[in-house]
């Protein structure tokens, strides 16, 4: 799917030197007959064959075209070659949330007897997963500290297939070093996956470092205003390939119906993420001079101890902060208790400041020697910087900490 353009006999646009905004607003579909400017709703479960001949094809998959809307739908392809462009991966498939892309992408590549390296750092529910679940299919993992890469290599089995990491983590906000992931997965012959939620592909590109998936919940900034859900995978076609095989019989597909309001959103994530990252450094300037907080951590302020490497992989620094409130996991409670204008709420990326205490709410069902694990300590405050005045979001959280 390219970009429209006019077309020009004296004259042709080379799409593919389109910037990303560009990209973002003009990879569309072809216009029907109805010649609509808007690309349309296809809320349509199947799609009709022309004769036996076209329908025997089409199964076989000697014609691509759509068959079914849990295989493929004009509405999902759109969001999904967006995602592609701005990612600079070859193929994708789109999910109907984040977690059933994570869970898709990992069933359809592993196999019983495998090993999965992750960082700590990672969502409670990929937590879950690999603590929980695909043990009971004889897959183990083991974690490496966020904070030591070094140690990394000395994870490896000879049964090691993937390499994991999110970056920027969830909920701790640490950065990993996605060009040295890179490197040791082409070393030892690894999958390289990374979860690219916080940063989207606006901020991070991590093919360009050596990743060969990259995985999205498009429930947070992609969508942006706290719509729909949403998940996506990108990267390999070959892998890519094997996810698709693995959700076309498994069901995990994406509605057409959120994919066109999550293609819609790509038109308007550049504005909208540079508007969060302004906003979002100046909170976290605010928080690091608060004398109720011990620490914050925010990829672009200086004190962030991979600063450098968020510099070098990533366009800016996101919309999500952890900070360290004094006083522990009651001092937690008391803060969110005092929010007045901020919302109280498990998702990030909305237009709207979102506050969340992660030890007693979204990692709540982790014992608190997981949560460590996890890097997540009783005081640990997480903050999704949204679009509102930004003084106004300041006066809120200075009154709640007060």
């Amino acid at each position: 799917m390219k970009p429209e353009t006019k077309k020009n006999k004296t004259h042709t646009m080379n799409t593919e030197e389109f910037g990303f905004e560009t990209q973002a607003i003009r990879t569309q579909l072809e216009r029907s007959q109805y010649l609509e400017h808007s690309v349309p709703l296809y809320l349509s479960s199947s799609f009709v064959f022309e004769d036996a001949e076209d329908m025997r094809a089409s199964f076989t998959e000697e014609k691509e075209r759509n068959i079914y809307s849990r295989f493929s739908n004009p509405n999902t392809s759109e969001f999904v070659d967006k995602i592609c462009k701005m990612e600079g991966a070859e193929s994708g498939y789109a999910f109907a949330t984040g977690m059933a892309a994570v869970y898709s992408t990992f069933a359809a590549l592993l196999n019983s007897g495998d090993h999965i390296v992750s960082a700590s750092s990672v969502f409670g529910s990929t937590h879950a997963l690999f603590m929980t679940y695909f043990p009971k299919w004889n897959i183990e993992t083991s974690y490496f500290e966020i904070n030591k890469p070094e140690t990394i290599e000395s994870f490896i089995k000879p049964n090691t297939k993937i390499l994991y990491a999110e970056s920027p983590t969830n909920p701790g906000v640490d950065v990993i070093d996605l060009e040295l992931l890179g490197n040791i997965a082409k070393k030892h012959n690894l999958i390289l996956i990374i979860d690219n939620c916080f940063a989207t592909p606006y901020l991070q590109q991590p093919i360009k470092f050596g990743a060969h998936l990259v995985i999205h919940s498009a429930t947070k900034l992609i969508d942006g205003q706290g719509r729909v859900l949403g998940g996506v995978t990108v990267g390999d076609a070959e892998l890519i390939r094997q996810i698709y095989l693995f959700s076309r019989n498994t069901g995990p597909a994406l509605s057409p119906f959120n994919a066109w309001v999550l293609s819609k959103s790509l038109e308007t994530l550049a504005v909208r993420v540079d508007r969060h990252c302004e906003n979002a450094l100046k909170v976290a300037e605010f928080l690091e001079s608060h004398p109720n907080v011990n620490s914050v951590k925010y990829p672009f302020l200086k004190s962030h101890p991979q600063y450098e490497i968020a510099k070098k992989q990533m366009k800016a620094g996101g919309n999500i902060i952890a900070f360290e409130i004094k006083g522990g996991i009651e001092a937690g409670r008391k803060f969110l208790n005092s929010i007045q204008l901020c919302s109280l709420s498990a998702n990030i990326g909305d237009t709207r400041t979102i506050v969340t205490h992660p030890a007693s709410t979204t990692h709540s069902k982790l014992s608190e020697e997981d949560q460590l694990a996890v890097g997540i300590t009783q005081g640990l405050v997480r903050v999704s910087v949204g679009l509102e005045t930004v003084e106004d979001v300041i006066a809120d959280l200075k009154q709640a900490l007060a």
